[in-house]
């Protein structure tokens, strides 16, 4: 793995850097080398706050910082270790295993001899399973590295209560436009572009259409800058072109994940269906599953529209049924149909409620047997009063076992019909 110093062991912790002209990616070449030129997280980094003062001091602690793409953790993690002046040690959990955390700690270890501290920045640590976190615990206990991990998951799912519990958890934001904005006007101050000129509209477009990704909107200025050549010009369909799709924040597998499907699922609960709607399509253009978007659709029909409109399941399973049989992309008109129609219906989560109160009734209780006329032996006394017997169809045979009689678990919302929430 590439690092911030020249050699663990040599360099005095002095950040080499990468010098204009080289061939490192302009978001590389651009990374401060001190704290007051970093841009964002001004909450982390104000002054008098504890992670400001590790910095500003030289006496880091390992922690985990939490935040998208392109808002600052490497970054971050280098400025601490320069600060301190420790040797760095960069890997990533994709691409390392046990031999590489082993093969750090043991540089550490020579290095603490000689009274020199290491930083082990680790990025995507949630890509490392229990045994391999694990393995890190003893080094950080012992303080023989500074353990910085980096991961755009929620480190309280995806890392160890062990190794949490011996770091600081802090969570980084999604720059925002103007921050990213700071980083494009400075690349071109320090000529990163050379003659090439970009027009306002061009840079405002990339510092928004990134929605806080600096590494991203700095890899779109430098693609359309060296396809424009030397002398040329970007302007608005150039940088487009150069950014194509919009860096859209998520991971099927990740916080993203959960977090859009969660705020799906609350707007069409609150009965707003533009909000419903625009999660959908935060989904759909991220490429998520439809079979997922439309197995919370059957669950919030039931679980939060119930009975007050019996109608909102025949819906969703008709939609789950449409994203079987004709998929995507055109399946998307039958999910857009029913997200409308679950977010405008009443709701009612008397259903819920009942099937909870029923099964904790039979987890405190028991479950009773039938009464004998309910039962399909025919040995069972007593004679069962069939309701198609009556005119009206009804009977006032009791139906739940004796000790249960009088027990309402059912209780539809007030004012509402029997048949209805």
């Amino acid at each position: 793995m590439s690092r911030l110093f020249e050699e663990p062991g040599d360099s005095g912790g002095r950040l080499t850097g990468s010098p204009p002209g080289s061939s490192a990616p302009l978001a590389a070449r651009m990374r401060p080398a001190r704290l007051d030129e970093f841009v964002g997280q001004q909450e982390l980094l104000a002054p008098g706050t504890a992670l400001r003062r590790a910095i500003e001091s030289g006496h880091p602690y390992s922690m985990i910082l939490h935040g998208p793409p392109g808002s600052g953790k490497t970054t971050l993690a280098r400025l601490i270790a320069a600060g301190s002046g420790a040797a760095f040690e960069e890997e990533s959990a994709v691409a390392a295993g046990r031999a590489e955390v082993r093969a750090v700690i043991e540089r550490a270890r020579e290095r603490a001899r000689s009274g020199r501290a290491t930083v082990f920045f680790l990025d995507e640590i949630h890509r490392f399973n229990k045994a391999q976190q694990d393995a890190l615990l003893p080094a950080v206990e012992e303080g023989l590295v500074t353990l910085i991990g980096a991961t755009t998951e929620n480190p309280f799912f995806s890392v160890n209560s062990a190794l949490l519990s011996r770091a600081r958890v802090y969570e980084l934001t999604a720059l925002a436009p103007a921050d990213v904005r700071v980083l494009l006007d400075r690349a071109l101050a320090r000529g990163e572009c050379g003659d090439v000129s970009v027009s306002e509209e061009a840079l405002a477009y990339a510092a928004e259409w990134t929605d806080g990704d600096a590494r991203a909107a700095l890899g779109g200025l430098e693609l359309a800058c060296s396809v424009a050549g030397s002398g040329g010009s970007v302007g608005l369909a150039e940088i487009a072109d150069a950014l194509q799709q919009r860096t859209i924040a998520y991971d099927r597998q990740a916080d993203n994940h959960f977090d859009t499907i969660s705020a799906w699922i609350k707007a069409t609960r609150g009965s707003d269906p533009d909000a419903s709607l625009y999660y959908l399509a935060v989904m759909l253009e991220a490429g998520e599953d439809p079979r997922f978007i439309v197995r919370r659709m059957v669950i919030l029909a039931s679980e939060d529209i119930g009975n007050a409109d019996p109608q909102a399941l025949v819906v969703a399973t008709s939609a789950a049924a449409a994203v079987e049989h004709v998929g995507l992309p055109e399946c998307e008109y039958a999910l857009a149909q029913a997200a409308i129609y679950l977010s405008l219906a009443p709701k009612s989560d008397a259903v819920k409620q009942a099937v909870h109160a029923a099964r904790a009734y039979i987890r405190e209780h028991g479950a009773a047997p039938p009464p004998p006329y309910l039962r399909s032996s025919t040995r069972s006394s007593g004679e069962y009063d069939n309701p198609h017997s009556h005119p009206d169809h009804k009977s006032d045979q009791p139906l739940l076992p004796e000790s249960v009689q009088g027990t309402e678990f059912y209780r539809p919302d007030k004012g509402s019909a029997a048949t209805s929430e």
